[in-house]
């Protein structure tokens, strides 16, 4: 069997401005030439390495996670409650202004520039973003069953509280606001904390 033609370019390198672009321009915005331009590609190698756009933009998400997306798990790491929150919404701001990347955050804005025809891209965010608020709510209920939160509080409704906020700073943040202002926001909800 003959052998392919090795790659000459560097996989991580062109997944990570992929990623970039599909941040700024969202799934539809992004044409696969913005595409391999921006990766330093030829349109077949992006087939042969990656797949489709589709396949490609799904990469790049699981990218954002472990990237800039990883506050969340490393919040949940945290041992007390009220730090798991606080955590996530100080994370939430420093991340969706972080000077390197485009602002706000790719699972809200990829979600928000998406047409009918781009269906399964729109559940693909939608099931990605329910999987977080998940892993909050189950946090939330260690917590709860551990005594480190009341029971009155909800942890259904802790975590869809977190994820409403954090998606309103990503708007936010893509609207040009400061992390200070982001921090603001986050301290004004982290007040609210149940007691």
């Amino acid at each position: 069997m003959a052998k392919g033609r090795p790659r000459e370019f560097d996989m991580d390198e062109a997944l990570n401005r992929a990623l970039i672009v599909f941040w700024r321009k969202g799934y539809e915005g992004a044409s696969l030439p913005d595409l391999t331009e921006a990766m330093g590609i030829s349109r077949p190698s992006l087939y042969a390495a990656f797949g489709n756009k589709e396949a490609l933009f799904c990469k790049a998400l699981d990218r954002y996670t472990e990237g800039p997306g990883s506050y969340i798990r490393e919040a949940l790491s945290k041992s007390d409650a009220r730090d798991v929150f606080e955590s996530l919404l100080r994370g939430a701001a420093d991340s969706l202004t972080h000077p390197r990347h485009p602002r706000g955050c790719l699972m809200v804005h990829g979600a928000l520039t998406c047409a009918d025809a781009c269906e399964s891209v729109r559940k693909e965010l939608t099931v990605r973003r329910a999987d977080g608020e998940t892993l909050i709510r189950k946090r939330f209920d260690k917590a709860r069953a551990d005594g480190d939160l009341p029971d009155s509080a909800n942890p259904t409704d802790l975590a869809r509280y977190v994820m409403t906020i954090i998606q309103g700073m990503s708007v936010q943040a893509a609207g040009g606001a400061t992390r200070k202002e982001l921090r603001r926001v986050a301290e004004a909800a982290i007040r609210a904390w149940p007691a």
